[in-house]
């Protein structure tokens, strides 16, 4: 068995958002939903990491953001560097909120480290979330894999996922509209890293 991701990433820490820091994709994404967002949203950030660059662009953009990670030093790391948002550790699994509590969910690669169950619950969580006429932001690694181990920026970790299309069906079930689907090939820039394919959707609730 792989390292929970809460040990993972307070080993990475820094070393993670500089392996990820040319993910071009990620912040063009973030680009287009501030373009649908109109006045002051609230918006939640699942899987905040170092806050950036998620939270720090939509906090700029003057929204309210609440970040939440699994990993006490990613969430330490957030509080330092984006202190206009707040930012809470929590467990995935585990978090709720109120039906329609957020203007925009956004999900940068928490979904990885889970079985293919808790990806399914997450999945429908982040459409009750979302207020009518609200906006889901996703980003993962693709594969037909379940609970295989794998390394990960030199980490051992077990990790669960779908092919693309069967997001976009799962998130069709779960009442969201996908708006943007794109898979893109990425190397994090780090020794121990390999190429990896990215998959980005974004979706909408029917107002």
């Amino acid at each position: 068995m792989g390292l929970s991701a809460a040990e993972v990433f307070d080993e990475l820490g820094m070393d993670y958002e500089k392996a990820f820091a040319g993910l071009t994709t990620h912040r063009e994404e973030l680009e287009w939903l501030l373009n649908q967002l109109s006045g002051r949203t609230k918006v939640l950030d699942v899987g905040c990491g170092t806050g950036r660059p998620t939270a720090e662009l939509l906090v700029a953009a003057g929204h309210d953001v609440t970040g939440c990670d699994v990993s006490p030093g990613m969430v330490e790391l957030a509080r330092e560097q984006v202190p206009g948002a707040r930012f809470e550790v929590a467990d995935l699994r585990t978090l709720s909120y109120p039906p329609g509590n957020w203007d925009a969910v956004t999900a940068f690669f928490p979904l990885l480290q889970l079985t293919r169950a808790e990806i399914d619950a997450a999945l429908v969580k982040f459409a009750g979330w979302l207020a009518p006429g609200g906006f889901f932001l996703l980003a993962t690694v693709p594969a037909d894999v379940e609970s295989i181990d794998i390394e990960f920026m030199g980490k051992p970790v077990t990790v669960s996922s779908y092919p693309p299309e069967e997001f976009d069906r799962r998130l069709t079930a779960a009442g969201l509209e996908v708006v943007r689907h794109r898979v893109v090939e990425f190397q994090p820039d780090h020794p121990a890293a390999v190429p990896e394919h990215d998959l980005f959707i974004a979706a909408r609730k029917p107002s």
